[in-house]
């Protein structure tokens, strides 16, 4: 087989945990050796909420980055309920930060200090517009009686839209997008409302956790869904439209977290992300759509160029191996496991 080769700017992880310690260690050189920069979510325990967490967590990620790597961590601040405005415009200002997290209490890992009541955040929140910095949300209502397939559903219709509705100008981008009514809500939005899709959501449905056995590795929040929203995102994906770019969500967990009686939601993608696009993409015919959502997009909604440097994408008819596990200090993190043989691989 005759060698095919793609050339792309560099691509952008507009979603990433990387958390911290030696897992920061062990997991960030999986992203930093092929994506320029990257939205660095800041749930850690404690989490990032003030500009003076933010600045020595970038400095910790920094102080991991492996030798002649580029890569620049865009730094989040976590929304409570106790979020000072000043600070924060500061921390926005000076370049520090880039994008504030609302995560829903309890709605994914470590949000227990998210927001509960949002008339608590509504001064953050005219800040926020005022001075243009994006709002990054985590979809998902919390309360027991809405089901976990309708979370997203049901966030848009009560939590979204009534903030877009009295903060018309804020920035937002829909994180993580798992269904077809959030395709739908971004597609309606303005300039200022943007979307992120993961890798694993453009190739898992909630039949690959659950069929023939439970699939802890599939296991992520949100929660992947039926099929009909799988090719939702996957048209969004592969339609070149400016309000969608990838956030791979690639959150890393180790197998001792996963494999338990009550196992942590993430899937670890970071490693062969850009291999699994390119397999998605060619299968939609959409292979020249593939710039835009993981180089062009991202940068154009927050304002910022695309990178100079590129990659090329090369496929041959030899199958590409990656490791099943990256290794920690404190055990083994598995890596997303499409299903599938992978043919793309990156050339830096």
């Amino acid at each position: 087989m005759t060698e095919t080769r793609l050339t792309l700017r560099r691509p952008d992880d507009w979603h990433l945990h990387l958390r911290d310690g030696d897992m920061l260690e062990s997991v960030l050189p999986s992203t930093s050796e092929n994506f320029g920069r990257a939205i660095i979510m800041p749930n850690l325990v404690p989490p990032v909420v003030t500009s003076a967490d933010a600045a020595v967590y970038r400095d910790r990620i920094l102080a991991a980055l492996p030798d002649g790597h580029v890569f620049t961590p865009l730094m989040t601040l976590y929304l409570t309920e106790t979020t000072d405005a000043d600070d924060l415009e500061a921390a926005a200002k000076s370049g520090l930060i880039t994008a504030v997290k609302l995560y829903p209490a309890g709605a994914t890992t470590n949000s227990q200090s998210g927001v509960t009541d949002f008339d608590k955040v509504t001064g953050v929140l005219e800040r926020m517009a005022e001075i243009g910095l994006p709002l990054l949300v985590h979809g998902e209502v919390t309360t027991s009686d809405v089901d976990i397939f309708d979370r997203e559903a049901v966030f848009i219709e009560t939590v979204l839209d009534p903030i877009r509705r009295k903060f018309p100008t804020l920035k937002v981008v829909m994180e993580h997008i798992t269904t077809e009514e959030g395709v739908n809500y971004a597609l309606s939005g303005g300039d200022n409302l943007a979307a992120t899709i993961t890798t694993h959501h453009l190739i898992i449905n909630r039949n690959d956790i659950l069929v023939g056995g439970i699939k802890p590795h599939f296991y992520c929040l949100p929660v992947a869904k039926r099929e009909k929203h799988r090719l939702a995102l996957r048209a969004a994906a592969t339609s070149g439209d400016a309000r969608f770019f990838l956030g791979t969500d690639s959150a890393p967990h180790l197998d001792q977290n996963k494999l338990c009686e009550c196992g942590c939601a993430g899937i670890f993608s970071a490693v062969n992300t850009m291999s699994c696009l390119a397999h998605v993409f060619e299968e939609e015919g959409a292979l020249d759509k593939l710039e835009a959502f993981t180089s062009l997009n991202g940068p154009a909604f927050y304002g910022m160029a695309p990178n100079e440097a590129t990659i090329d994408l090369v496929k041959t008819g030899e199958k590409v191996s990656y490791p099943p596990h990256i290794p920690t200090p404190d055990g083994p993190v598995t890596v997303f496991n499409p299903g599938f043989d992978l043919f793309w691989k990156v050339e830096n």
